[in-house]
């Protein structure tokens, strides 16, 4: 797997720990930035393994293109990109709002924002993933004292194997959470952590794991 390209688009705390990630984990990496983006600091901690461009020059270049932007800024970003026929589309956003009960899903008229993406950008391979835990994590799977669960969802077999693939590269252990349709149940998942988190007093650290299951 480690020939495959990777863009990441979107330098903030999770694009820029899971590149960063992804880049120390062996993959070669490129970062999307706006004209005049200082990112040397985060280009240094991907030791020598990434680079950065254009938000359409890395993401013509790449095989895989995370997308780890705000949510209203997902879809623009995504059709920025350029021609994605054919390539991986990962969507680690989440389309949330805060009212004084905590965190909540804004709605999207699709269902959920990776099928938003899939229908702005139909010629990618979209799957969700990467967005049901706190940047932290992004940067070190293994925060929690084992490797945290990655869930995916998409309704294309062979792109939620690559990723699965890499996030498993990565130190991350990936979770099939079924057709695209599910992506807005990981969305959700994504709002229960961000409570626990915030509001519910678990602290940052707390991540969701599946148990393995006992031998028969």
């Amino acid at each position: 797997m480690s020939d495959v390209k990777i863009a990441v688009i979107g330098v903030g705390n999770v694009g820029g720990n899971l590149g960063a990630r992804l880049a120390r984990s062996g993959f070669p990496v490129r970062f999307g930035v706006r004209p005049g983006a200082d990112v040397t600091a985060l280009l240094e901690r991907c030791g020598g393994r990434a680079q950065a461009g254009s938000v359409q020059e890395v993401s013509a270049w790449a095989d895989v293109v995370f997308f780890a932007v705000p949510a209203s800024a997902a879809v623009a970003a995504a059709r920025e990109a350029g021609d994605l026929t054919g390539k991986v589309g990962v969507d680690c956003n989440n389309p949330v709002a805060f009212d004084a009960s905590g965190p909540t899903v804004t709605p999207v008229p699709e269902g959920s924002l990776t099928a938003a993406l899939a229908k702005a950008v139909p010629g990618a391979r979209w799957v969700k993933a990467f967005n049901t835990f706190g940047a932290e994590f992004h940067g070190d799977p293994a925060l929690s004292g084992t490797a945290v669960d990655v869930q995916l969802a998409g309704d294309d077999a062979e792109a939620k194997a690559t990723v699965a693939a890499i996030a498993k590269q990565a130190g991350f252990q990936p979770v099939d959470c079924g057709p695209l349709r599910n992506a807005s149940l990981l969305e959700h998942l994504a709002v229960l952590w961000i409570h626990l988190a915030v509001k519910g007093g678990q602290g940052r650290q707390v991540a969701f794991k599946l148990l393995p299951r006992a031998a028969p």
